[in-house]
Protein backbone atom coordinates (compact mmCIF):
# COMPACT_ATOMS: atom_id res chain seq x y z
CA UNK A 1 0.00 0.00 0.00
CA UNK A 2 3.11 2.58 0.53
CA UNK A 3 3.68 2.88 -3.13
CA UNK A 4 -0.05 3.17 -4.01
CA UNK A 5 0.17 6.26 -0.95
CA UNK A 6 3.36 7.78 -2.17
CA UNK A 7 1.40 7.91 -5.43
CA UNK A 8 -1.82 9.48 -4.41
CA UNK A 9 0.15 11.99 -1.46
CA UNK A 10 1.43 13.38 -4.93
CA UNK A 11 -1.62 13.53 -7.24
CA UNK A 12 -1.71 10.32 -8.75
CA UNK A 13 -4.58 7.90 -8.26
CA UNK A 14 -4.40 4.34 -7.24
CA UNK A 15 -5.63 2.22 -9.91
CA UNK A 16 -6.94 -1.97 -9.92
CA UNK A 17 -3.79 -3.68 -11.20
CA UNK A 18 -5.06 -5.95 -14.48
CA UNK A 19 -4.40 -9.01 -12.35
CA UNK A 20 -3.74 -9.97 -8.55
CA UNK A 21 -0.56 -10.92 -7.58
CA UNK A 22 0.41 -13.28 -4.63
CA UNK A 23 3.49 -14.94 -4.64
CA UNK A 24 6.95 -14.74 -6.26
CA UNK A 25 6.95 -13.81 -9.54
CA UNK A 26 9.73 -11.94 -12.30
CA UNK A 27 9.55 -8.05 -12.86
CA UNK A 28 11.12 -6.31 -16.00
CA UNK A 29 13.23 -3.44 -15.24
CA UNK A 30 11.86 -0.70 -18.33
CA UNK A 31 14.80 1.36 -20.27
CA UNK A 32 14.86 3.75 -17.90
CA UNK A 33 15.25 1.05 -14.89
CA UNK A 34 18.53 -0.34 -16.13
CA UNK A 35 19.64 3.51 -17.11
CA UNK A 36 19.38 4.13 -13.22
CA UNK A 37 22.29 3.18 -11.40
CA UNK A 38 20.12 2.37 -7.72
CA UNK A 39 18.55 -0.86 -9.61
CA UNK A 40 22.02 -1.85 -11.49
CA UNK A 41 22.47 -5.22 -9.26
CA UNK A 42 18.21 -6.40 -9.89
CA UNK A 43 19.85 -7.25 -13.81
CA UNK A 44 17.21 -6.95 -16.69
CA UNK A 45 14.49 -9.06 -14.70
CA UNK A 46 14.74 -10.29 -11.15
CA UNK A 47 12.03 -12.56 -8.86
CA UNK A 48 10.64 -10.32 -6.11
CA UNK A 49 7.55 -10.89 -4.28
CA UNK A 50 3.89 -9.45 -4.96
CA UNK A 51 0.74 -9.26 -2.35
CA UNK A 52 -1.46 -6.65 -4.36
CA UNK A 53 -4.73 -5.86 -6.30
CA UNK A 54 -3.67 -2.63 -6.97
CA UNK A 55 -1.52 -0.32 -8.86
CA UNK A 56 0.05 2.97 -7.48
CA UNK A 57 -0.98 5.79 -10.20
CA UNK A 58 1.00 8.07 -12.41
CA UNK A 59 2.11 11.96 -11.96
CA UNK A 60 3.13 13.84 -15.00
CA UNK A 61 6.94 13.27 -14.09
CA UNK A 62 6.87 10.20 -12.93
CA UNK A 63 8.64 7.16 -14.51
CA UNK A 64 8.02 3.30 -14.71
CA UNK A 65 10.95 1.18 -13.71
CA UNK A 66 9.89 -2.00 -13.84
CA UNK A 67 6.95 -4.11 -14.72
CA UNK A 68 5.33 -7.48 -14.47
CA UNK A 69 3.16 -9.69 -16.69
CA UNK A 70 0.46 -8.98 -14.18
CA UNK A 71 1.30 -5.29 -13.25
CA UNK A 72 2.45 -2.69 -15.92
CA UNK A 73 3.66 -0.36 -12.48
CA UNK A 74 5.91 -2.47 -9.96
CA UNK A 75 8.50 0.16 -9.71
CA UNK A 76 7.61 3.94 -10.16
CA UNK A 77 10.74 7.06 -9.69
CA UNK A 78 8.48 9.82 -8.87
CA UNK A 79 11.05 12.56 -7.70
CA UNK A 80 14.79 12.47 -7.48
CA UNK A 81 14.65 10.48 -4.05
CA UNK A 82 11.00 9.26 -3.80
CA UNK A 83 9.94 5.68 -5.40
CA UNK A 84 6.96 3.92 -5.19
CA UNK A 85 7.12 -0.21 -5.19
CA UNK A 86 4.52 -1.95 -5.62
CA UNK A 87 6.49 -5.08 -5.79
CA UNK A 88 7.72 -6.38 -2.03
CA UNK A 89 11.32 -7.10 -1.36
CA UNK A 90 10.70 -7.08 2.18
CA UNK A 91 9.21 -10.76 2.24
CA UNK A 92 10.71 -13.08 4.31
CA UNK A 93 9.38 -16.56 5.51
CA UNK A 94 8.29 -15.37 9.03
CA UNK A 95 6.38 -12.45 7.50
CA UNK A 96 5.25 -14.76 4.70
CA UNK A 97 3.83 -16.84 7.62
CA UNK A 98 1.99 -13.96 8.98
CA UNK A 99 0.57 -13.53 5.51
CA UNK A 100 -0.76 -16.74 5.19
CA UNK A 101 -2.22 -16.88 8.36
CA UNK A 102 -3.91 -13.92 7.91
CA UNK A 103 -5.63 -13.89 4.33
CA UNK A 104 -6.92 -17.39 4.13
CA UNK A 105 -9.79 -16.01 2.13
CA UNK A 106 -8.00 -14.12 -0.05
CA UNK A 107 -6.06 -17.05 -0.88
CA UNK A 108 -9.02 -18.87 -1.62
CA UNK A 109 -10.46 -16.34 -3.50
CA UNK A 110 -7.32 -16.85 -5.46
CA UNK A 111 -7.54 -20.49 -6.38
CA UNK A 112 -7.00 -20.96 -10.35
CA UNK A 113 -5.87 -16.93 -10.61
CA UNK A 114 -2.98 -16.84 -12.89
CA UNK A 115 -0.06 -14.80 -10.48
CA UNK A 116 -1.56 -15.88 -7.03
CA UNK A 117 0.88 -19.13 -5.72
CA UNK A 118 -0.79 -20.87 -2.88
CA UNK A 119 0.45 -21.68 0.93
CA UNK A 120 2.59 -24.87 -0.52
CA UNK A 121 4.53 -22.41 -2.89
CA UNK A 122 4.61 -19.26 -0.73
CA UNK A 123 6.69 -21.13 1.58
CA UNK A 124 9.12 -22.47 -1.44
CA UNK A 125 10.02 -18.89 -2.41
CA UNK A 126 13.44 -18.25 -1.67
CA UNK A 127 12.51 -14.27 0.17
CA UNK A 128 16.88 -14.01 0.91
CA UNK A 129 17.78 -12.80 -2.78
CA UNK A 130 15.28 -9.86 -2.19
CA UNK A 131 16.50 -8.77 1.04
CA UNK A 132 20.10 -8.34 -0.09
CA UNK A 133 18.45 -6.61 -3.46
CA UNK A 134 16.30 -4.19 -1.72
CA UNK A 135 19.20 -3.57 1.19
CA UNK A 136 21.75 -2.52 -1.82
CA UNK A 137 18.99 -0.06 -3.48
CA UNK A 138 19.04 1.71 0.06
CA UNK A 139 22.22 1.75 0.72
CA UNK A 140 23.01 3.18 -2.83
CA UNK A 141 19.68 5.48 -2.04
CA UNK A 142 21.19 7.27 1.21
CA UNK A 143 24.74 7.06 -0.20
CA UNK A 144 23.62 9.37 -2.99
CA UNK A 145 21.30 11.49 -0.77
CA UNK A 146 24.38 12.31 1.43
CA UNK A 147 26.11 13.05 -1.57
CA UNK A 148 28.92 10.06 -1.64
CA UNK A 149 28.67 7.79 -4.49
CA UNK A 150 28.31 4.34 -4.55
CA UNK A 151 31.60 3.63 -3.77
CA UNK A 152 31.00 5.43 -0.08
CA UNK A 153 33.76 8.00 -1.18
CA UNK A 154 32.30 12.09 -1.36
CA UNK A 155 30.91 13.12 -4.93
CA UNK A 156 33.18 15.08 -6.54
CA UNK A 157 31.97 18.94 -6.78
Amino acid sequence: MGAQLIGEALGAKCERSPETEIGCYPITFTEEGQKNHLFSHFGETSVVGHWHNDMPGLTSNSQIIAYSEGCPRQIIRYQKFVYGFQCHLEFNHKLIELMIENSKEELIRGLNKRFVQQTENLRKNNYEKMEEQLNIFLTKLVREYNGTNIHGLPKKL
